[in-house]
């Protein structure tokens, strides 16, 4: 047996094959064996257009089955599977392309025309396309096509996936998984969240993000799980669904949003086992008011594009609020200050993190890769964090100013950097600032050129920003000033322009 991770899911398939596996909100289920049968079809396909072991496969398109039938036909098939957010604009796919130098890319037919002009520039040889309902050009005569039955041999440390991870220089970084970092991840929370026979999964996260494909798929697909799939959050749907559910994991958003909700109530929730967030931090009053709705704990877990899962609270022991719980099994974790000195219990520096889940490096990037690890093999995370007397750890604020919204990382440069390539900014300071929803809301401060203060407006700005950057990336408010606030040394601080806006988004929704 190879070191394919589906392989290993092949396994599981296989022993599953006539139990359900997908289940649309029309009620549209594939089983196991029909995963396994369309899984084969597009691995054959894309051996059919060119694609060999090694070669990365970018994928650009909303969720559906088909989406995730592909993200498994890469791994048979040998080749490395590069998700990419669909509110990504042209520009930032054509840097992703550029960077990656993928094979074969897949994107929505709606905007395959734009989108072709870009990969062809890339160099990518083979466009596919496939839409919401997984029709187009990478199923188109599917049926046809003799399912491929072999997994392609894979060495464990060979690259599975791909996942840009944005940088503080502004440009995205790759972080390279390989087929053990996932495996790895996968079996352990597996085993730390007590997955079992009857769990079903309500699934209601992207595919293009490490919380949606790698947590919450991988881990269902392992035990022959279930999933009621839907394409977005829809508290609707999710309420609908929640009474034939075991288990959920989402974003803090989503917790929100439910207990918004007066049929969101305790009968509601008996059948489920566990509540999962993570992605962004969950206040500890959604926590205290999810445990007095329902009767349950949210499970409060943290991790990163560059390792998937690294701590978790516990599943048969107090959960903390406030807190991401203990490292995972095989996961090692310490809070060092920036020379590499390890801190006490209780004391706050950078979280510094060590185990197989942890990725190979940035894709193309050996110096910047380096930059990132210490010579006993742990990786900066750039997270604050301090480590309690008991063990829980505690992420206390983010190194470097990255902004969490809705889950998805943003990094303030390259918003600073779009802000500030438009005519009359001066220059630009993005900042977070709290938002009950989003968690934190993207904000900007933009000091006008001299001369055309007049020219620049608020809405302006952010329909700017909108045409150069995913949606979440986009400012939500911009404000104005003569200069921004700095120290002695020069540096911009950021610090208290979140303490002076951080009223600004009281009682938005």
């Amino acid at each position: 047996m190879s070191g394919n991770l589906y392989e290993s899911f092949l396994d599981v398939f296989s022993a599953n094959s006539g139990a359900p596996a997908i289940e649309l909100a029309d009620g549209t289920t594939w089983t196991y064996g029909e995963l396994t049968d369309q899984v084969g079809r597009l691995a054959r396909r894309l051996v059919e257009v060119g694609v060999e072991p090694g070669d990365r496969v970018a994928v650009q398109v909303e969720k559906s089955p088909q989406a995730l039938f592909t993200y498994l036909a890469c791994f048979q098939a040998g080749a490395v599977y590069l998700p990419l957010n669909t509110a990504y604009t042209g520009p930032e796919v054509a840097y992703f392309l550029s960077d990656a130098r993928p094979r074969c890319f897949v994107c929505d037919p709606r905007r395959a025309e734009e989108l072709a002009t870009i990969a062809g520039e890339a160099g990518v040889t083979s466009i596919l396309n496939l839409d919401p309902t997984g029709f187009g050009t990478l199923t188109d005569g599917l049926e046809a096509l003799a399912p491929m039955t072999e997994v392609v041999e894979r060495d464990p440390d060979d690259l599975a996936a791909i996942c840009y991870t944005s940088g503080t220089t502004g440009r995205s970084k790759g972080a390279m998984l390989s087929h053990r970092n996932l495996e790895s991840n996968a079996r352990t929370l597996h085993g730390t969240w007590g997955f079992q026979d009857g769990d079903v999964l309500l699934h209601a996260l992207p595919l293009f993000h490490v919380h949606g494909l790698f947590v919450a798929s991988n881990t269902a697909l392992l035990n022959g799980s279930k999933m009621l799939f839907l394409p977005k959050f829809d508290a609707d749907q999710v309420i609908r669904l929640l009474p034939r559910a075991r288990v959920m994991m989402g974003v803090p958003t989503f917790y929100v949003r439910l207990l918004e909700r007066d049929d969101f109530t305790h009968e509601l929730v008996a059948n489920m086992r566990l509540f999962v967030s993570g992605s962004a931090p969950l206040q500890p009053e959604t926590w205290r008011q999810f445990k007095e709705r329902t009767g349950f704990e949210i499970l409060e877990r943290y991790g990163m594009t560059e390792a998937g899962m690294i701590t978790s609270n516990p599943l048969d022991a107090e959960r903390r609020p406030g807190t991401v719980g203990f490292p995972l099994p095989d996961v090692q974790v310490r809070v060092a200050k920036q020379d590499g000195t390890v801190l006490d219990r209780d004391e706050i520096g950078i979280l510094e993190i060590k185990g197989p889940n942890l990725f190979q490096g940035y894709w193309n990037k050996p110096e910047k890769t380096a930059e990132e690890f210490r010579p006993d093999g742990f990786f900066i995370t750039g997270d604050n964090a301090k480590i309690d007397a008991r063990g829980y750890v505690h992420i206390v604020g983010r190194a470097k100013d990255l902004i969490i919204s809705g889950g998805y990382n943003v990094y303030p440069k390259e918003v600073e950097l779009t802000l500030d390539a438009i005519d009359g900014v001066k220059e630009s300071a993005v900042f977070g600032v709290p938002h009950k929803d989003f968690g934190e809301a993207v904000t900007a401060m933009v000091v006008a050129e001299a001369g055309k203060e007049n020219a620049l407006t608020e809405k302006g700005l952010i329909d700017a920003c909108r045409t150069q950057l995913a949606g979440y990336k986009t400012p939500k408010r911009v404000f104005f000033a003569d200069a921004l606030p700095r120290n002695t040394m020069g540096k911009v601080q950021k610090a208290q322009l979140r303490t002076d806006y951080e009223d600004t988004f009281q009682g938005a929704a």
